[in-house]
């Protein structure tokens, strides 16, 4: 029993986070369905306590949007900021998907990866979205100067 719970607590320690909603702003009326709209999300990286990162994306409304058949655009900004002390875990990654998403029915996602600058002390967040079949992916960065928190 013991190794089960052990097995699907280090699932869930694997899979990327969750972006909890901020709020969205409607940027087109729609007369049948969801209104078109910009949405803010944030995540804390799970790994990287101290850490949180904000990010827009583009929402297509109408019937497609509404029914989750609309291909969401590849329009987005990201925002990674410290909020607390950071402590890196003794092994890093070099690149880890720290947050994923899809962006269309099929073949289209939206991710954002971390990776650290070693050299200059700083985490680096990309977030890219591509169409598997396409590529050409889209995308945006934000770095994390590793700095200390609190009183000197």
């Amino acid at each position: 029993m013991k190794s089960r719970i052990a097995l699907l607590a280090a699932l869930f320690a694997a899979l990327p986070v969750v972006a909890e909603e901020v709020g969205c702003v409607t940027t087109a009326w729609k007369l049948i369905g969801a209104n078109h709209r910009v949405c803010v999300y944030a995540f804390d990286d799970p790994k990287i306590p101290g850490v949180t990162c904000h990010f827009s994306q583009a929402k297509t409304g109408g019937v497609k949007g509404t029914f989750g058949l609309a291909e969401d655009p590849s329009q987005f900004s990201l925002a990674c900021r410290q909020i607390g002390p950071i402590s890196l875990p003794a092994k890093l990654s070099k690149d880890e998907i720290v947050f994923s998403e899809d962006t269309s029915l099929m073949f289209k996602e939206t991710s954002i990866h971390r990776s650290f600058d070693e050299k200059r002390n700083v985490l680096i967040y990309l977030a890219i979205s591509r169409k598997i079949i396409e590529g050409a992916p889209a995308n945006a960065i934000s770095t994390v100067p590793l700095q200390p928190w609190g009183a000197r």
